[in-house]
């Protein structure tokens, strides 16, 4: 796990067909679409623009140290030259995928659904485009699970060292979605079983609905650290995959501070885009990435190798720590003051990360009364940082405290 929880933060791509759609991921489910309808988004799906490279930069620039590209989504559409189906791009996409990613010096990670809307004999169920037709189809799943453990290994068998497998997703018991499918309709435990064999350093996420190497909140942040190591996969306007006419992005200051709640906490986020249908990433998507690049330019090691610290942070704000280095985020500026519990005669320097300027210690007698300009006195054991009235120019900014 070391890598993993000393990054904190990658990238995830969610990217096929859909995007020609270009009104999110499940269309084809949420329309109730047939493969009939849905196949104009694959005859079209023509991505010219195609750039690995370009999203590596991107993905490197923000801060990012690991990739992760969805190899085949609920539509069943592979974006490698897989030998078992015909239902493919028509060039392999993976490989220059994984080459742009190790160029840029980023862990390589696969996405893999083992939903499929396209299969023959996946059984039609309650997530299904074809769950409103009578009388369904019969099926035969165990058809199907060959069909998935075989292309699993086609994909940890021919683009050298995976660092990362997501799948997704378990949902047997699940009300909302009848005849749900779990660990035994996907053979979980041989699957994993044959993960490890074929890449022993692999770290696997929770979805196969048996234990993983980490658990995956998505699209909300926990409330509190989790018992296990864990990362929260996030968007950026509530879609995973290219979606034109949404336009509820996240701010860039949002994102930044998600980032450090997570890793306050102990966790990653996975921060997703969705490539257009020419492969190109959405340039407010772009921008975004850069604005948070521009803010882990200055503050990456309040990031990199971070995790909780054991004092509780003052209200608004979020501690990370390193070592003896401890990292306060202040989400919200407050006027010239802010105290932190349980550091008196703890701290030997504190500076502003952006721009190394030294911030002034404060430790006032418990007892001191306040009287007009004179502070009152904080509870024992409280440090008083001294702040510039002017808020630093930076999404969040961040004093780096150096302990004793």
């Amino acid at each position: 796990m070391n890598w993993f929880v000393n990054d904190r933060f990658g990238m995830f791509v969610h990217w096929g067909p859909y995007s020609l759609a270009a009104r999110h991921e499940w269309v084809k489910t949420r329309e109730k679409l047939t493969d009939a309808q849905y196949q104009p988004y694959v005859d079209h799906f023509s991505p010219d623009l195609y750039d690995p490279a370009a999203w590596a930069r991107t993905a490197r620039a923000a801060g990012m140290r690991y990739a992760v590209l969805t190899t085949k989504h609920h539509d069943g559409f592979c974006l490698w030259d897989s030998d078992l189906t015909d239902y493919k791009a028509p060039r392999d996409l993976v490989e220059p995928f994984v080459a742009a990613c190790r160029a840029e010096g980023l862990k390589v990670g696969f996405y893999h659904s083992l939903i499929d809307w396209h299969h023959p004999e996946f059984p039609v169920d309650g997530t299904h485009p074809l769950r409103d037709v009578q009388p369904l189809p019969e099926r035969d799943i165990s058809v199907y699970r060959r069909y998935l453990h075989g292309q699993v290994r086609e994909l940890l068998t021919r683009y050298g060292t995976v660092d990362y497998l997501f799948f997704d997703f378990s949902y047997s018991g699940r009300s909302e979605w009848w005849g749900g499918k779990g660990p035994e309709d996907w053979g979980s435990k041989e699957l994993l079983a044959m993960v490890r064999e074929l890449q022993p350093d692999i770290l696997v996420n929770d979805r196969l609905g048996i234990p993983g190497d980490f658990v995956t909140p998505e699209q909300y942040q926990p409330s509190a650290p989790m018992p296990s190591p864990w990362e929260a996969c996030q968007t950026l306007n509530g879609s995973w995959g290219y979606d034109r006419d949404n336009l509820d992005y996240k701010s860039a200051d949002l994102l930044v501070k998600m980032l450090v709640d997570g890793v306050s906490k102990g966790g990653n986020l996975l921060l997703n885009v969705g490539p257009d249908g020419r492969g190109r990433i959405d340039p407010r998507a772009t921008a975004l990435l850069a604005r948070i690049g521009g803010w882990m330019e200055l503050h990456e090691r309040s990031i990199r190798g971070c995790g909780p610290a054991e004092y509780p942070a003052p209200a608004d704000c979020r501690y990370t720590r390193r070592g003896d280095r401890l990292y306060l985020h202040l989400f919200s500026w407050p006027l010239r003051h802010v105290h932190l519990p349980g550091l008196a005669g703890k701290v030997r320097y504190a500076q502003l990360l952006n721009d190394a300027s030294e911030i002034r210690l404060v430790s006032t007698d418990p007892d001191q009364q306040a009287q007009n300009t004179r502070m009152g006195g904080q509870a024992p054991g409280t440090l008083t940082l001294e702040l510039p009235v002017q808020r630093p120019e930076v999404l969040v900014p961040v004093v780096e405290l150096f302990l004793e």
